[in-house]
């Protein structure tokens, strides 16, 4: 994902030859511009900012009372503080502060750029992860007992949100000019993500308070709700599943659970579903992240008349079982 960095300064010719210097970083980041604190304030409830560089002396709103503002908010976002008036006291103040550097003018742009390079890195020293479920990978944070900030990107809408994460707790959430539940909810409607880990939880402060499970399923209802009525067609044809019922690969493993398990293993059907490919695929890279190995098989208890066992492959096979099936046994035979 793509980081966004906020300058800020009075100077706009210093403004433009920041901009300028850093576009042979664009690769790396992208720059947003803001000519005082309270400019930047707007742009940083409507953007998702990894990284501040602000002067010290500006009308306004200082670069310590943007600096104090930040802390109190948005206490993940670094802050590099740049000044012609650089004195040993103000720097003290500035790092008492929260800011992670104080530069003086005037210094080279590349020096610059390296320092908000190394500093980007650490949003995702935990990893990265594309095309993900967010509510698969989320439920796992939850169950490790992570304590990481992990940012987002919705890959249909392009929208971008940060979670705070503290021992599998979620403490708050943030996207565009919403916060707390608002903007987790808004999070957790995204199917398609982009996200990367930062080890280590600014925040202490738990504004949410309230379970994973509850918030993730409040924004499906949500999301259904949004979606717009659509009127009924005159003619509905039901699709099938993809089945192989004759192929060598259904056979084998009919014969294997029949003769591992027995006459009353509980079997119902074997069929391949290409439907499931991509969840099952999800489901293994969020797996192989947390090093809980590559996923072998699911077993969905639906509540329904039938279970199923899924079997991952170049299409997924679906196994069709009684729910009074000894399923244990069925589990252990497919994995031997």
């Amino acid at each position: 994902m793509l980081k966004n960095v906020l300058l800020v300064d009075d100077d706009k010719e210093m403004l433009l030859a920041m901009q300028e210097g850093f576009k042979e970083y664009q690769e790396s980041f992208s720059v947003l511009l803001a000519e005082d604190g309270l400019k930047a304030l707007e742009s940083l409830k409507t953007n998702v900012i990894s990284l501040v560089v602000t002067d010290l002396k500006m009308p306004r709103m200082d670069g310590f009372e943007l600096l104090a503002y930040i802390m109190a908010h948005y206490p993940d976002i670094p802050v590099i503080m740049i000044t012609g008036y650089s004195t040993p006291e103000m720097e003290q103040l500035a790092r008492q502060g929260g800011a992670i550097s104080y530069i003086s003018k005037p210094f080279l742009i590349e020096n610059l750029a390296l320092q908000i390079i190394t500093t980007l890195r650490k949003e995702s020293e935990g990893g990265t992860l594309h095309n993900v479920n967010s509510g698969i990978f989320l439920q796992l944070v939850e169950m490790e007992q992570k304590t990481c900030t992990i940012r987002l990107e919705d890959k249909s809408s392009g929208q971008k949100g940060v979670l705070f994460f503290r021992e599998g707790d979620l403490l708050d959430a943030r996207v565009n000019n919403f916060q707390g539940e608002a903007a987790a909810h808004r999070i957790f409607s995204w199917e398609d993500v982009n996200l990367s880990i930062q080890d280590g939880c600014a925040l202490n402060e738990n504004k949410i308070l309230k379970d994973l499970q509850p918030l993730i399923l409040e924004a499906m209802r949500q999301k259904d709700e949004s979606v717009p009525e659509i009127a009924p067609i005159a003619v509905m044809k039901e699709i099938e599943p993809l089945k192989q019922d004759s192929s060598d690969l259904i056979k084998d493993i009919k014969d294997k659970i029949e003769n591992g398990v027995g006459e009353r293993c509980g079997l119902e059907d074997i069929y391949q579903d290409n439907s499931w490919d991509r969840r099952l695929s999800e489901l293994s890279k969020v797996g192989e992240f947390f090093n809980m190995g590559k996923l072998m098989l699911g077993y969905i208890d639906k509540g329904d008349a039938n279970d199923y066992i899924l079997l991952p492959n170049e299409k997924t096979t679906v196994i069709v079982v009684d729910p009074k099936c000894p399923r244990d046994k069925i589990i252990q035979v497919l994995n031997d």
